[in-house]
């Protein structure tokens, strides 16, 4: 909340007369200090004091949100530096660049293609960004066009001529894309704009100060949804620039609390993902680079999948039984713990022996095989009870269950529990398929 369980009190009407639910007006401020209350809890708090908490509840860092329909992206609302002190809530939107030179309604339908599959999840790049390299208006308005007409996703137009910017938003305001952007040769049409058009605004000074300056002027004149672009170009210096950013922003020092974004300027392909990398890791809300490879792009958007984890809660998938293949009542039937990474490996390696089979993934709160015996979630009975809930037994004429070669102790366990004989596979899923060759 930002404020501490006494901050909280002072501001509370002292009644103790516990109809939020706790014995103490004390007690309740130590609840919404710790977020385990709402202030909505209290009858009989004063409007003041609500104005004052609602603002010291509201996140440091303020949600902007890009794009409408089906692809929106919201950036900000974060509230923590460290990601293992919680987590990081919304991913960094990545803008892959194209100029108005170039043949755009080709590069959007490319674009609009990449989607990606990893350890069961989808993602793709999230936004086309328009560079007005032609210093043309009516070009750079086209090219606007030719891209929403081959892809629904975000947009960000770049260019700092105002006027060409107004003919682009003629054509995409209802898309609201992120204009880009306002700097002090352009400030107060950029603003209007984009108050007019309710689209959000980057910001972009000479350096930092100056890009800070002129955010608390534009949240000023009306143009609340702001992203900070601190006009470096440079990488480390770019780094250190989100790198305070964050900092002042979570110390809520006055006009840092927007998202920040950063552009990549390296030319080689890997030097732009490595460059990326770089700012994803250091609290950049939006990156833009050209690279468009999905060579380049899928690792650059499974270490975002990676630095947006909840650290404290494993990536984990459906617990249950899984098919591979043409089963049928004669398949061999393996079981792993539902920790995605430990599943889709072990998927892949039944997949490539070519023996279509059962995989019982059996719910460990999505930790490992090794983990999860050491927690006593992958264990003889927790399996035979999975075997059970899944309903296994009628869906197969045998009564063999294949287990991890680690834990091979649990087999006795296992054929008490279940009824099952326990076969001890392989160590590493990639011996599965040699495996297979010699049992089945």
């Amino acid at each position: 909340m930002g404020l501490t369980g006494l901050q909280i009190f002072k501001l509370l009407p002292k009644t103790n007369c516990g109809e939020c639910g706790v014995p103490t007006c004390m007690a309740f401020a130590m609840a919404l200090a710790n977020a385990k209350a709402s202030l909505d809890q209290c009858p009989y708090v004063s409007d003041e004091a609500k104005e004052q908490l609602d603002a010291a509840a509201a996140p440091p860092i303020r949600k902007v949100t890009l794009g409408a329909g089906e692809f929106t992206r919201a950036m900000g609302d974060e509230t923590e530096l460290f990601r293992h002190d919680k987590r990081f809530f919304n991913e960094t939107v990545v803008a892959v660049m194209v100029d108005d030179t170039e043949d755009v309604a080709a590069k959007a339908e490319a674009f609009d293609k990449k989607v990606y599959e990893r350890v069961g999840l989808t993602f793709y790049t999230d936004a086309l960004a328009i560079v007005n390299a032609s210093g043309d208006a009516g070009k750079f308005k086209a090219a606007v066009e030719a891209a929403m007409g081959k892809t629904d996703r975000i947009l960000v137009l770049c260019s700092e001529d105002a006027d060409a910017m107004a003919a682009a938003l003629d054509a995409a305001a209802d898309r609201k894309p992120l204009i880009c952007s306002a700097t002090a040769a352009n400030f107060d049409k950029m603003v209007e704009l984009a108050t007019s058009k309710g689209c959000p605004l980057a910001v972009k000074g000479a350096d930092i100060a100056e890009t800070v300056e002129l955010a608390q002027k534009a949240a000023a004149a009306g143009a609340k949804d702001l992203v900070l672009d601190s006009g470096s170009r440079q990488p480390s210096q770019t780094v250190a620039d989100l790198t305070q950013i964050r900092r002042n922003a979570l110390k809520r020092t006055k006009g840092f609390g927007f998202p920040a974004m950063a552009v990549v300027t390296s030319e080689g392909d890997m030097d732009q993902v490595v460059e990326a990398v770089s700012y994803m890791s250091n609290y950049a809300a939006l990156i833009a680079l050209r690279a468009d490879d999905d060579a380049l792009l899928l690792p650059l958007l499974s270490w975002r999948q990676n630095l947006y984890t909840d650290p404290q809660k494993p990536i984990a998938v459906e617990p249950g039984l899984k098919e591979v293949g043409d089963v049928t009542p004669d398949s061999p039937v393996y079981t792993t713990t539902n920790f995605s990474l430990t599943y889709y490996i072990v998927e892949g390696e039944v997949e490539a022996s070519k023996k279509p089979s059962y995989i019982l993934a059996v719910d460990t709160d999505g930790i490992s095989v090794l983990t999860g015996f050491a927690a006593g979630k992958f264990t003889g009975e927790t399996i035979a009870a999975a075997i059970k809930e899944t309903g296994l037994e009628d869906k197969v004429n045998h009564r063999n269950i294949v287990i991890p070669g680690g834990v091979a102790v649990i087999s006795g366990k296992l054929e008490d529990a279940s009824g099952w004989k326990a076969l001890v596979g392989p160590r590493e899923a990639s011996g599965i398929p040699k495996f297979v060759r010699e049992n089945f």
